[in-house]
């Protein structure tokens, strides 16, 4: 053996884990057995972010990242990570029973997402910006409806109270109208009134304010899955919920199964002694089976051929309650195959000329 031989370093592969924080990031680094090597702290500047990446090079060929909060605090480091070449990988927190018998500090996190990666316990890619992006929107759009709400029932409880002049005049008028009105009052100086006129105002600031939200929504939305947001019953409010669960990298999605499992619309056994039966998961993202359910919903009312399914359950002896278990289950199917795989969706805006060239009339495509 040469000197050169002996000499040789040899290259150590190594994970690295991430806690994220608003302010810094704790890095940890263990070998691919998970055993601990060393961790550091650093801000959440691009500084920060490259003196980080430096440190887990320093130790090693770095195979992936464990990172917590790719969407929030994590953002930064996962961008910087990613341009820099490396793996990342999406880590959860740690479970409470974790937390509680080995207690919680910012290297234990760091640690714990590194171990996470190293055990396969977390194997998913972080959700791409694009989506990040349709995030803020969306949420903005829910506070806003929300705010809205909360502004509508503000009124409904002052007039309850107020004078008899004044419910007489408002609590007949429902919706838009009393909306309207109470807009356009003249408080004269009075508390009531003015507060009735500034709430009404606020109602409609909203109402606008949710209605550009939306259709800048649509169009985001559109443009990323023009196939999901063409589908029967998903409107940009569900669309958008469905790419935020799932993510704009299709990779994260590995089978059909884990995409119903993550909506919480996989069905798990609960039987017990002569009952054999099952229901949906109860964990989940709550927000993506709402979403479903609302799919489901519109469906039941309005396409045909879920009116006819619904129906057959219906004479089967399912209950409604199984009947939406069961749709939602399908709509995940279908989302997932939408969310995977490209689905063209034709150019609807002027089939004039291609009914005329087939010498198709209006009323039968219509009725079509």
């Amino acid at each position: 053996m040469t000197g050169t031989d002996t000499d040789a370093v040899v290259e150590h592969v190594v994970i690295g884990g991430v806690d994220s924080h608003a302010d810094t990031v704790h890095v940890a680094v263990v070998t691919d057995r998970g055993g601990q090597l060393a961790d550091a702290e650093f801000p959440t500047t691009a500084a920060g972010y490259t003196a980080a990446i430096a440190f887990l090079a320093a130790h090693g060929t770095v195979a992936a990242i464990g990172v917590e909060g790719t969407s929030s605090y994590g953002s930064g480091f996962t961008r910087a990570a990613r341009r820099a070449g490396l793996t990342v990988i999406e880590v959860n927190r740690p479970d409470k029973v974790e937390r509680r018998r080995i207690g919680k500090s910012d290297p234990i996190d760091a640690y714990a997402a590194a171990r996470a990666v190293v055990s396969g316990r977390a194997s998913s890619a972080p959700k791409g910006d694009a989506v990040t992006g349709i995030r803020s929107l969306h949420n903005a759009a829910r506070f806003a409806v929300k705010a809205r709400t909360a502004a509508l029932n503000q009124i409904g409880h002052i007039l309850i109270s107020a004078p008899e002049n004044i419910r007489a005049k408002y609590e007949v008028l429902r919706g838009d109208k009393r909306i309207d009105a109470l807009a356009r009052l003249r408080a004269g100086g009075d508390p009531i009134l003015t507060s009735l006129r500034m709430l009404a105002q606020r109602v409609k600031n909203l109402t606008t304010e949710h209605a550009t939200l939306t259709a800048e929504l649509d169009v985001l939305v559109t443009r990323l899955n023009p196939g999901l947001r063409a589908a029967y019953g998903i409107g940009p409010d569900t669309a958008t919920q469905l790419l935020i669960t799932a993510g704009d990298n299709p990779a994260r999605l590995r089978t059909e199964a884990s995409f119903a499992a993550l909506c919480g619309v996989a069905p798990v056994p609960a039987s017990s002694g002569k009952t054999s039966r099952h229901r949906l998961s109860r964990g989940g993202d709550r927000a993506a089976n709402g979403a479903l359910y609302r799919i489901a919903l519109v469906r039941m009312r309005r396409d045909q051929r879920t009116r006819d399914y619904v129906e057959r359950q219906t004479d089967a002896g399912r209950t409604k309650k199984e009947i939406i278990r069961l749709l939602k289950r399908a709509i995940a199917r279908e989302v997932f195959r939408r969310l995977t795989t490209t689905v063209e969706v034709p150019e609807i805006a002027d089939l004039r000329s291609a009914r005329q060239a087939k010498n198709i009339t209006l009323t039968a495509a219509a009725n079509t």
